[in-house]
């Protein structure tokens, strides 16, 4: 039984091709604003300023930070330019998603045979770990390091 295809049947398909859309949009951003973590920094314009001297004093450095994960253990080996293990005298890290700060942790650290590890669960995915690392004289070391979980 074919029905003819009249004035009314387009309207109705278009507009509900168009609710769709508007409906997906909607949700999507009442979504990302829920999500939304806040800022990276208070002021920009202040963090501007400092940011090539902590750069170069990063780079003085010379260190390499290695992460692996494995068995629900996070370890974090900072080595120095020749490859050694570097001298980090403080440390601190927190481990969240990009998108929502809900899985946001902050573990301790334990030092043992050159590298630093944490018990952290960890689900399946894409996590960011923000590392904050401080020499003995106070330069800081800070690096963003993107780590997938398999499952």
């Amino acid at each position: 039984m074919d029905t003819p295809l009249t004035g009314r049947k387009v309207f109705l398909i278009t507009a509900s091709a168009f609710a769709v859309i508007i409906g997906v949009n909607i949700t999507m951003a009442v979504m990302a604003v829920q999500t939304f973590p806040g800022l990276e920094v208070k002021n920009s314009y202040v963090a501007s300023q400092v940011f090539d001297k902590e750069r170069v004093a990063q780079e003085a450095l010379g260190w390499a930070l290695e992460p692996a994960y494995s068995d629900g253990v996070l370890t974090l080996t900072f080595r120095d330019a020749q490859g050694l293990p570097a001298d980090v005298a403080r440390l601190t890290a927190m481990i969240g998603r990009t998108t929502v700060s809900a899985d946001d942790v902050t573990p301790e650290f334990a030092y043992a045979g050159g590298a630093f590890s944490a018990p952290v669960r960890l689900d399946r995915g894409k996590w960011m770990v923000l590392v904050q690392a401080f020499a003995p004289d106070g330069t800081k070391f800070h690096q963003r390091i993107d780590l997938f979980v398999k499952g």
